[in-house]
């Protein structure tokens, strides 16, 4: 007698904890696996769990909204509910949302700086973006030209700083071991990396010309750079760089190339199609001029 009860008593229990299972399997899971709905679902700061599972039954995401503020508490997570933009699905399971909530991983929108551009120009690139950002003239050229996914809750300051911390990263250790080594400052190899950036394309023609360059300035010769006008009337490099140059820049003028050249020029861009501009080397002044008349007729 004593044994079947106990008997009942497994059964019983079994049954109890499967059927708490499928209950729990059934709130939890997505409410639609095969959807392909997206929805933009936003927290507000201040909003709590029972605010947001409200919200989330509400746009048909989950299905218990009682049941999501019990997991969010049971589970420790309701004070790590992040504000923001998201993107949700019902074919995503409650604990991916969470995962998302908890993680910050809110809707980023993509953003490409171009290497040679202005602190203006990264100004306007955003204005067209909706963001009104302005930018201290303090940080022309240490704003490094990448690929940018940005939280669309993140501050002006954030995007700057993501932008600072970029070029901090990308000037590594080498770079300012080697620039140490040739008793040059990382404003000086900025400066002229933010030349190079504007006046040439190719990695081998901007280390050809910094290599000009660097003689220029190592004899005191102005160093006459298109992109820079005043560098025809004041000798020395400019006051700060001009552009923010990218990465093959920067590495042109520290790693620059001996060359017996004093002179260069870039030829006119053809139309459309047509051939592309190339950079003309000289040793001498009279094969500079030679060079001049012959490519730069107009």
């Amino acid at each position: 007698m004593i044994v079947l009860t106990r008997k009942k008593l497994w059964i019983g229990a079994l049954v109890g904890f499967l059927l708490f299972v499928l209950i729990f399997i059934t709130i939890f899971a997505p409410v639609s696996r095969k959807s392909s709905m997206e929805v933009i679902f936003s927290i507000k700061k201040g909003e709590g769990s029972r605010e947001i599972g409200y919200n989330l039954q509400r746009y048909g995401l989950i299905r218990s909204s009682p049941l999501f503020r019990m997991y969010a508490v049971i589970t420790g997570v309701s004070f790590k509910l992040q504000a923001g933009d998201y993107l949700l699905s019902p074919s995503m399971s409650l604990f991916d949302m969470v995962r998302k909530f908890t993680t910050g991983d809110v809707i980023q929108e993509k953003l490409t700086i171009i290497e040679g551009w202005i602190i203006k120009d990264i100004e306007d690139y955003f204005a067209k973006k909706g963001r009104v950002i302005e930018i201290s003239p303090d940080l022309e050229g240490y704003l490094f030209p990448d690929t940018y996914h940005i939280p669309n809750t993140a501050s002006n300051k954030e995007i700057v700083g993501m932008m600072r911390e970029n070029f901090e990263k990308k000037f590594n250790n080498d770079l300012r071991q080697e620039t140490l080594r040739q008793g040059k400052t990382i404003a000086q190899i900025i400066t002229m990396a933010s030349l190079l950036e504007k006046e040439v394309k190719t990695l081998e023609d901007k280390k050809l010309v910094a290599g000009v360059l660097w003689k220029r300035l190592s004899i005191g010769m102005a160093l006459q750079v298109d992109a820079a006008p005043i560098t025809y009337a004041v000798q020395g490099l400019p006051a700060g760089p001009i552009s923010n140059p990218g990465l093959e820049s920067i590495q042109a003028a520290l790693y620059s190339t001996d060359n017996p050249y004093w002179y260069y020029l870039s030829t006119p861009e053809g139309p459309p199609g047509g051939e592309a501009s190339k950079t003309i080397f000289s040793r001498t002044l009279g094969e500079h001029n030679i060079a001049k008349a012959r490519y730069l007729k107009n």
